[in-house]
C-alpha cells in the first residue's frame, strides 16, 4: 500500500518542484549588493555637476581573484648557494593598464676574470597618456642598459672619448692595471645613465627621423609637407614619443657586490636592512633609494628652474606640475613637452591629419624645450651580504634583506615605513589580520635614509583598522594593503569601481619584491620556480 501511494505523491512533487525550481533559478536571482560614487558629469546646460552613480559590488572572492591574476613568482639558486626570490604583482585602474614590468638574468661568461656572480635586473614602468612607451621600455630598457654596459667593458676607451681629460686618463689606467671597468661604481652609475638618455632620445626623435628621410629638398623650399600617416612605423613611433613613462631599474651585480638603482620619474624604490639588537628581536632600517622626481620635490624645481630663462621661473612649474600639466619631472616620452612648439605643428600635418586625427597639443606656455629629461638618478649601495658567511661563522649584525620596486600608485597609499613593516612582518611568518597599530610593535622599524616626499599625500587613509596578511604573493599583499587591506568592505569598494571611473580612487599598481634567502640552510619556505621561467646567459 505505501508502495503503490509513493509513486502518485513522487509525481505530484515532481510536477510542483520543477516549475518552483524554474521560476527561483530565473527570477528570484540573489541580487547583487551595489554602492554609489559621486561622478562629475557636463550637464544639458553645459555646466560640470555631481551625479550619483551605482556601482555593483564584487565579493571578497572576486576581489582575491582580481587582485591575485597577475602575480608571478621566481626563484633562482645562484653562487655560493644564495637563493634570490622576486615576486610581481599588477593590479590596473586604467584600461589598458599602463603600467609594466619586466626582469632579467644575465651570467657571467665562465672566461671572465671577475669573481663569480650574475646581474640581476628588475625594472618597473609607470605610463601615462596610454601605455605606448611604458610597453616599449618593458621591451627594450633592460637590453639597452646591458648592451650599454658590456660595450663599455669590453673598450672603455669608448665610454672616455665622451669625458674629459681625467677620465681617459683613468681608463688608461684601469686598463694597464686590469682593474675590471664595472668595479668601479661611478662607470657603471654613467653607464646606465648613458642608456637611458640614448633610448629616450631614440623614442623622441624617430618620428623626426621618419619625416628626414621622407621629406624631398624641393617640397621643403616650398614648405610642402609628406603624408607619412601611412608609414609602416607612423602609428608606433608617434603613440610612443607622446605618451610617456617613468621608469624604475635596479640592477645587483653579485660579482662585484653592488647593487645600482635608477630612477627616471616617481617610481620609488626601498630597502629593508635588518639589524640585529639586544633583546633579539630586530629592527628593519628602512633605507629609501629614490627621490620622488616631480615639481614637488625642490631638487626638482631647482634644477628646472635653472634650466630656463629667468622669465619663466614662476611658470615651468605650477602647482607642483610641468607647466601645470605633468606631475613627473623626468620621463621617458613625452614629446610635447620636449619638441619646439613648430616641430610639433609639422609632425602633426604629415602623421595625424592626413588621418583626420589630432596630437594632442602643446602646452600654452612652451617657449624653450625641453622642460622633460629622461636622465635618470642613480644611487649604489654595496651588498655587504656577499658572499654568504660560511656555515657556523657569524653572519653580519646588518644585511639588506629586500628591495621594493614600486609605480607611485603603492606609494600613493603606504609610506615607506609601512611598506618594510608589511614585508618584514610577512618574511618574519605573520598572518591573520593585525591591527594597523599593533604591528609596529610586532615588527619594530627606524628610519635610514628618507628620501623626498614628491607628491601630495594629505588623502591617504587614515591609521584605525587593520594589516591583512593572507597572501602568498608579497606584491599582492601589499596591493591588498594599499587598498584597505583588513577593511574587506573598503577593498571591495575599491576593486570594483571600473575603468575610466576608478582612476579618480587609485592608480594602477605595479610591485616587485626581490629578496635573497641562504639556500645552504634548511629548504626555502617557500616560491616554486614556475615551468618555463627562463634564464639569460650572455658575455658581458
Amino acid at each position: 500500500m505505501l508502495r503503490r501511494a509513493w509513486k502518485p505523491v513522487l509525481g505530484t512533487t515532481v510536477l510542483v518542484g520543477a516549475p518552483a525550481y524554474v521560476y527561483y533559478r530565473y527570477y528570484m536571482k540573489p541580487t547583487r549588493e551595489t554602492f554609489t560614487i559621486p561622478v562629475k558629469t557636463t550637464g544639458p546646460d553645459g555646466k560640470r555637476q555631481v551625479v550619483t552613480q551605482t556601482i555593483p559590488l564584487l565579493t571578497k572572492d572576486e576581489v582575491d581573484a582580481r587582485i591575485r591574476e597577475h602575480a608571478a613568482s621566481h626563484t633562482v639558486m645562484r653562487h655560493g648557494g644564495i637563493v634570490w626570490k622576486s615576486e610581481t604583482a599588477q593590479l590596473a585602474s586604467n584600461s589598458p593598464i599602463e603600467d609594466a614590468h619586466a626582469s632579467l638574468l644575465i651570467e657571467r661568461d665562465a672566461s671572465d676574470t671577475a669573481p663569480p656572480g650574475d646581474y640581476l635586473f628588475f625594472a618597473v614602468m609607470d605610463g601615462h597618456a596610454g601605455p605606448h612607451t611604458s610597453r616599449v621600455l618593458s621591451d627594450v630598457l633592460i637590453p639597452t642598459v646591458a648592451m650599454e654596459l658590456a660595450s663599455r667593458i669590453k673598450d672603455p676607451s669608448a665610454a672616455s672619448s665622451e669625458a674629459g681629460l681625467m677620465a681617459k686618463l683613468k681608463a688608461l689606467l684601469w686598463r694597464s692595471s686590469s682593474v675590471p671597468y664595472d668595479s668601479d661604481p661611478a662607470n657603471v652609475a654613467r653607464a646606465i645613465e648613458a642608456a637611458f638618455t640614448k633610448l629616450d632620445a631614440q623614442i623622441v626623435n624617430t618620428p623626426l627621423d621618419i619625416l628626414y628621410r621622407s621629406v624631398n629638398p624641393e617640397d621643403l623650399k616650398k614648405k610642402l609637407i609628406p603624408d607619412l600617416s601611412q608609414h609602416p612605423l607612423a602609428t608606433s613611433s608617434i603613440q610612443a614619443a607622446m605618451s610617456g613613462s617613468c621608469a624604475l631599474l635596479a640592477m645587483l651585480d653579485t660579482s662585484n657586490r653592488n647593487m645600482y638603482v635608477a630612477v627616471t620619474g616617481d617610481s620609488r624604490a626601498v630597502a629593508g636592512v635588518y639589524e640585529e639588537t639586544e633583546d633579539g628581536r630586530g629592527v628593519w632600517r628602512v633605507e629609501a633609494l629614490t627621490e620622488d622626481q616631480t615639481g614637488h620635490n625642490p631638487n626638482e624645481l631647482k634644477r628646472i628652474q635653472s634650466e630656463h630663462p629667468a622669465d619663466e621661473a614662476q611658470s615651468v612649474v605650477r602647482n607642483g606640475r610641468i607647466l601645470g600639466g605633468l606631475e613627473p619631472s623626468r620621463a621617458f616620452g613625452d614629446a610635447r613637452y620636449k619638441w619646439p612648439r613648430e616641430v610639433q605643428e609639422v609632425l602633426n600635418k604629415a602623421f595625424m591629419e592626413p588621418k583626420g586625427e589630432a596630437m594632442r597639443p602643446p602646452p600654452p606656455t612652451l617657449k624653450t624645450p625641453p622642460y622633460v629629461i629622461a636622465t635618470p638618478v642613480v644611487s649604489h649601495r654595496p651588498l655587504s651580504f656577499l658572499p654568504l658567511s660560511e656555515t657556523g661563522a657569524p653572519k653580519p649584525k646588518s644585511a639588506l634583506r629586500f628591495l621594493v620596486l614600486a609605480t607611485d600608485g603603492l606609494w600613493d597609499e603606504l609610506s615607506n615605513e609601512e611598506v618594510v613593516a608589511l614585508v618584514g612582518g610577512y618574511l618574519s611568518g605573520l598572518r591573520g589580520t593585525i591591527p594597523k597599530a599593533q604591528l609596529p610593535q610586532l615588527v619594530q622599524t627606524s628610519v635610514g635614509s628618507a628620501g623626498v616626499e614628491g607628491k601630495d599625500k594629505d588623502h591617504r587613509r587614515p591609521q584605525q583598522g587593520a594589516w591583512a596578511f593572507e597572501d602568498d604573493n608579497i606584491g599582492t599583499h601589499l596591493i591588498r594593503n594599499a587598498l584597505g587591506g583588513g577593511d574587506v568592505e573598503h577593498l571591495r569598494k575599491l576593486v570594483s569601481i571600473p575603468a575610466p571611473l576608478s582612476r579618480r580612487f587609485r592608480d594602477d599598481i605595479t610591485v616587485t619584491v626581490v629578496w635573497w634567502e641562504d639556500g645552504r640552510e634548511a629548504q626555502a619556505e617557500r616560491v616554486s620556480i614556475p615551468q618555463g621561467q627562463e634564464q639569460a646567459k650572455a658575455k658581458l
